[in-house]
C-alpha cells in the first residue's frame, strides 16, 4: 500500500514539473541598466529594470510587482478608473446622445481616459523588446495628442468668454489640431532619433509643439481668470481651472528636469523619480480640468449655446481627423523603427 502511494506521489510530482514554465516558475527579478538595451535606460536610475524578451503574461503580471515603472503604471491606471466612474455618474444626468452641446464634454472625458489608458499600457508593456518599447510610447504620444485636442475643445466650447472668442475663433481650432498632431509627430521623431538623449533638438521636437499647444489651449482659461469680475471670482469652476493650471505647470517642471533622482543617483529606482511626480501632477490637472468643464457645461449654457450654435458635430469630426492623423503618424514611425532594428540585426 505504501509503495502504491509513493508511486502515485512520484507521478504527480513529475506531472507538475511538466506544467508549462510560465505557470510554475517565479517571475524574473528586476535587473540593472547594464542588462537591458540602452534605449531603456533612464537618467540616474541604475536598477529596477525588467528583463526583456519575457512573455506577455510576465509583463502584465508586473502590474503587481515592484519595478521602476510600477508607480507610473498605477498613477494613470487609477486615474483612468476614477474618470470611468465619473463618466458613469455624469451619464445619469447628462444626455450625451441627444444633447449636442454635451458632445464636447464627452470628447474631453473620452480623450482623458484614452491618454491615461495608453500611458498605462506603455509603461506596463514597453519592456518587452526594443520594438515594443518604441511602439507603445508612440501609442502613448497618440493619446497625448488626442488629449490635447480634447482640452482645447473643452476650453474653447465651454470656458471661453465672448470677447476672447471673437478674437481667436478664426484660427483657434485649426491651430489646436495642427499643434496636437505636431506634438505627436515631434515626440515620435524625438523618440526614434534621439532615444533618451537630452539633446537640444530632441527637447525642441518634443517640448516645443506641446508647449505651444498648451499656450493656445489654455488661453481661454487664463483670459477668463484674469477678466473675471469680483462677483465671479468665487465661482467653483474658476477655482478648478486655477488648480489645473497650477498642477500642469508643476508637472511640466518635473517632466523637463530629472529631480529628485539627480540629487540621489541610483536611489530612486522604485519611488521618487521626476516622471512619477509629473504623472501625479498631470492626473491632478486632468481631474481638476474635468470638474471645471463639467461645471461650465452646467452653468454657462446660455453663453456657449449662443457662441457655438450647432457646431458640436463639426468638432466631433475634427476630433476623428486628429485621431486618424496621429495614428497614421505613429504607425509610420513604428514601421521605421522595425526597419531600423532589422537592419541593425543584419
Amino acid at each position: 500500500m505504501a509503495t502504491v502511494i509513493t508511486e502515485k506521489l512520484s507521478r504527480l510530482f513529475i506531472n507538475v514539473q511538466q506544467v508549462p514554465q510560465l505557470l510554475v516558475s517565479p517571475s524574473p527579478s528586476t535587473v540593472s541598466s547594464s542588462e537591458v538595451p540602452k534605449v531603456f535606460w533612464k537618467p540616474y536610475i541604475h536598477t529596477g529594470y525588467r528583463p526583456v524578451q519575457q512573455t506577455w503574461r510576465y509583463y502584465f503580471s508586473t502590474l503587481f510587482q515592484q519595478h521602476n515603472e510600477a508607480i507610473n503604471v498605477w498613477t494613470h491606471l487609477v486615474a483612468a478608473l476614477i474618470l470611468l466612474l465619473r463618466f458613469q455618474q455624469l451619464s445619469q444626468r447628462v444626455d450625451f446622445r441627444q444633447d449636442l452641446h454635451a458632445q464636447p464634454l464627452l470628447i474631453i472625458i473620452a480623450a482623458s481616459i484614452t491618454y491615461l489608458t495608453f500611458s498605462t499600457l506603455a509603461h506596463l508593456l514597453q519592456a518587452k523588446s526594443e520594438f515594443w518599447h518604441y511602439s507603445f510610447f508612440f501609442m502613448d504620444y497618440v493619446g497625448v495628442a488626442i488629449y490635447q485636442y480634447g482640452s482645447a475643445l473643452g476650453h474653447y466650447y465651454y470656458t471661453i468668454e465672448p470677447s476672447w472668442h471673437e478674437k481667436i475663433k478664426g484660427f483657434y481650432m485649426p491651430a489646436a489640431i495642427l499643434l496636437a498632431w505636431l506634438s505627436c509627430a515631434g515626440s515620435c521623431y524625438a523618440k526614434y532619433r534621439y532615444h533618451q538623449s537630452a539633446h537640444l533638438l530632441s527637447r525642441l521636437c518634443q517640448e516645443l509643439p506641446s508647449g505651444l499647444a498648451y499656450v493656445l489651449d489654455i488661453s481661454p482659461v487664463v483670459h477668463r481668470i484674469y477678466t473675471a469680475p469680483p462677483s465671479e471670482r468665487a465661482d467653483p469652476a474658476l477655482l478648478y481651472h486655477k488648480c489645473q493650471v497650477l498642477f500642469f505647470l508643476i508637472g511640466a517642471f518635473f517632466f523637463s528636469h530629472p529631480y529628485p533622482e539627480k540629487w540621489f543617483p541610483g536611489k530612486c529606482h522604485f519611488f521618487g523619480q521626476s516622471h512619477q511626480i509629473f504623472h501625479m501632477c498631470l492626473v491632478l490637472c486632468t481631474l481638476a480640468q474635468i470638474e471645471a468643464v463639467v461645471l461650465d457645461y452646467e452653468s454657462r449654457r446660455q453663453i456657449y449655446s449662443t457662441l457655438q450654435g450647432d457646431l458640436a458635430q463639426n468638432f466631433s469630426a475634427l476630433c476623428l481627423f486628429t485621431v486618424i492623423c496621429s495614428v497614421l503618424t505613429a504607425a509610420y514611425m513604428a514601421r521605421k523603427v522595425k526597419n531600423k532594428l532589422s537592419f541593425k540585426e543584419e
